[in-house]
């Protein structure tokens, strides 16, 4: 083959080959992580944006941490004393971590549980679960899920 510049035509496609895979490894490992800090992130509870965020109605979020439409991410939330959030799954492996307040909280197949500060919880994906604020005043937890959100409400009786 003929030379260019003193490499071979084979050798050229070869590097080409290999910068082109090495750019579709590098984007492959980035993918679903554009919303997780790779310097971390520090956020102080008054400066948490806790909004309200559809269903329940009385349950407020703020994202702490990843991108739910892409990947595994953080929430806090913020749920007044008699706050019922119904039954319901996600495809996403949960885990609740309670800051503040008594939260009833229940999975099928397990007795329903009472978590104050620091009870924990991990809901397996797809598993069933709910809970309630008990407290007089207002509950604080977050949650993670392990990869893209969604959510699944439990079909009320009639």
């Amino acid at each position: 083959m003929k030379k260019m510049n003193g490499i071979s035509g084979r050798t050229a496609k070869s590097l080409l080959g290999v910068v082109a895979l090495m750019v579709l490894l590098v984007a492959a490992s980035s993918r679903g992580q554009e919303k997780i800090s790779k310097r971390g992130i520090v956020t102080p509870l008054a400066s948490a944006n806790l909004v309200f965020d559809g269903e329940p109605a009385c349950l407020k979020v703020a994202r702490e941490n990843g991108d739910p439409d892409k990947g595994a991410s953080t929430f806090l939330l913020e749920a007044p004393s008699g706050c019922v959030v119904p039954a319901h799954y996600h495809t996403a492996e949960e885990q609740l971590m309670v800051v503040r307040g008594d939260v009833l909280t229940g999975m099928d197949g397990m007795a329903e549980a009472t978590l104050g500060p620091g009870g924990f919880a991990m809901m397996p994906s797809k598993a069933m679960h709910w809970f309630t604020c008990k407290s007089k005043n207002t509950c604080l937890m977050f949650v993670t899920f392990d990869r893209t959100y969604d959510i699944v409400w439990a079909k009320q009786a009639k």
